[in-house]
């Protein structure tokens, strides 16, 4: 005989007006917020003993001390184990305050005597009061301790220096209206490819030929630098002669190599510039300000820690900036074989800039052109500083310039009296990182100019304590096609940002312009600015201009 469970028969509830249930039961269920970023985790876990306390709030809501809703997030990914084929690494065990920094013997927490021991003054302060020799150091430790904490200056670790922010090339005055502002960004995607070589239009001065004893030159085998007694010309572009006539018949846009080549590499720079730009009708000149350092050469521009020391000091960024400019104008004429007439090379025209009684450097002054697309013509004065015979017979032009330095441990680079013979990459690594804007201008210099090669000399101080005197470590050359890739300069790009600027001033009417890299941000702003914007700073600079050694 068998028993049977009754069936009783489920009462279902239809909704005859939506989906859902006919009627909500009025439960006090406090509102919990839930995103698509919450954790959702397990309402209840029954595979967890009662006296595990690792998670002891792991069912307490995160909105309130209600446990309605509460979940927790174990971490799934401790339960994964990735096969190590390699030998099984041994870790030391914890070990309490492993990553402090090692405070003994530091001059910068406990002053310039040691940790505790402070100066012998408060030692022997503490011996007379009465307290022993044990007063005197726990007076120094406690008391003459934080003192020089205070007069010595020291910083805590993990707090890196202030930044100085530089100060702008030119002042913006209040009537300069903003045309244009250019990030870096925006700038390093432009480019134009396929620009030929430029034409020789005109080409002036004379040159001497290398030489090529200097070439031996080594660390062991050092040379003085001397000085040499004469002038560069380095006129602006408005003050040529030969762009003035030049520009009755050819080309629209008129600058020299220098600026070409800062407008080029302006996504290198960190340092402010400005060119002034005047607008005729279709031409444009580009140009310098009379009182401006814009023939200066920068140093350590681009490293992590540029220079920063106040001015009148040896080892400001003016001071270097002089001093690096006239260890260029010495060393491109003492490579050169001086003095001898029969073995100079002399082009159809003379130099343009002699004056009487004046001795002039070898320079010889290019005059090319260039097609930019859309009727755009260039035309730039380049500059070449000697020559030589290569060993088929060829005639060779050279740009010759020279690295210097000035302070190894302060510029955080290589010691080159060590390494340049031995590991010359490195030290030209080191300036590449430290001086990458201005290797890469004389690049663009070179390349422009149609130099066969590019004469790099290393230049140091005799002492590092004094800037006058200087000697000639070594001597590298370069075809200036194959260094622009090595340094990761492209011409493309370049000539692209050139095209660029170009058009944007070529939209704007004609007047007064200036271009000028912002001190403290990666851009480039345009201005337009009044016809007599510069006119009373060139009047006030006009008597002093004659001591300049380098320009007019």
């Amino acid at each position: 005989m068998s028993f049977y469970a009754p069936f009783i028969k489920p009462y279902i509830e239809y909704n005859e007006f939506g989906w859902g249930p006919c009627e909500v039961p009025k439960l006090e269920v406090p509102y919990q917020p839930f995103c698509k970023s919450d954790r959702l985790g397990k309402i209840s876990d029954w595979m967890v003993p009662v006296h595990d306390k690792k998670y002891g709030n792991k069912y307490v809501s995160s909105f309130g001390n209600n446990s309605h809703y509460a979940y927790f997030h174990d971490d799934d990914d401790a339960t994964f184990h990735l096969v190590d084929g390699g030998n099984p690494r041994v870790f030391k065990p914890y070990q309490r305050n492993r990553y402090r920094p090692n405070l003994r013997n530091n001059t910068r927490v406990y002053g310039r005597t040691g940790r505790g021991g402070g100066n012998q003054a408060g030692a022997a302060a503490g011996t007379s009061g009465g307290g022993g020799g044990g007063g005197g150091n726990a007076n120094a430790k406690y008391g003459k301790g934080r003192d020089q904490r205070r007069s010595y200056g020291g910083r805590r670790f993990m707090r890196s220096a202030p930044v100085r922010l530089r100060e702008s090339s030119v002042l913006v005055r209040s009537d300069w209206v903003s045309v244009e502002e250019i990030d870096f960004p925006r700038l390093l995607k432009l480019t134009l490819p396929n620009v030929k070589e430029g034409v020789e239009v005109v080409c002036c001065g004379a040159l001497e030929y290398y030489d090529k004893q200097c070439d031996r030159i080594n660390v062991k085998n050092e040379r003085p630098l001397q000085k040499i007694d004469r002038i560069i010309n380095v006129p602006s572009t408005i003050d040529d002669p030969v762009i003035r006539r030049l520009s009755r018949s050819m080309g629209n846009v008129f600058a020299t190599d220098d600026i070409i080549a800062t407008l080029m590499c302006c996504t290198r720079s960190n340092y402010s510039w400005d060119i002034v730009i005047e607008k005729l009708g279709t031409k444009i000149f580009l140009d310098k300000r009379d009182n401006a350092q814009f023939d200066l050469l920068t140093v350590n521009e681009t490293a992590q820690d540029p220079p920063q020391d106040e001015d009148g000091t040896i080892n400001s960024p003016q001071s270097l900036s002089l001093e690096a400019t006239l260890i260029n104008h010495n060393f491109s004429q003492q490579v050169l074989r001086l003095g001898e007439l029969e073995s100079k090379h002399c082009f159809e025209e003379p130099n343009p800039f002699e004056e009487p009684g004046v001795e002039l450097a070898s320079v010889a002054y290019r005059y090319k052109q260039w097609q930019l697309g859309d009727d755009i013509v260039l035309i730039a004065r380049c500059k070449l500083n000697g020559v030589m015979k290569s060993p088929a017979g060829e005639l060779q032009y050279l740009s010759i310039r020279a690295l210097n330095e000035w302070d190894s441990k302060a510029a955080n680079s290589v010691e080159w009296r060590q390494k340049l013979d031995s590991q010359r990459g490195a030290v030209l690594a080191s300036e590449l990182r430290n001086n990458s804007c201005k290797l890469a201008k004389w690049t663009v210099e070179a390349v422009l100019a149609g130099a066969d090669q590019l004469k790099l000399g290393y230049v140091s101080r005799v002492n590092r304590k004094d800037h006058l005197r200087h000697v000639i470590l070594g001597m590298q050359q370069f075809k200036p096609q194959e260094f622009a890739r090595q340094i990761n300069l492209n011409m493309d790009n370049a000539w692209g940002v050139l095209r660029c600027l170009i058009d944007i001033i070529m939209k704007q009417p004609d007047g007064k312009y200036l271009i000028m890299k912002d001190p403290n941000k990666p851009m480039i702003r345009l201005y337009d600015i009044p016809e007599s914007a510069f006119e009373s700073d060139a009047n006030d600079e006009q008597d002093t201009s004659d001591d300049r050694p380098f320009g007019k």
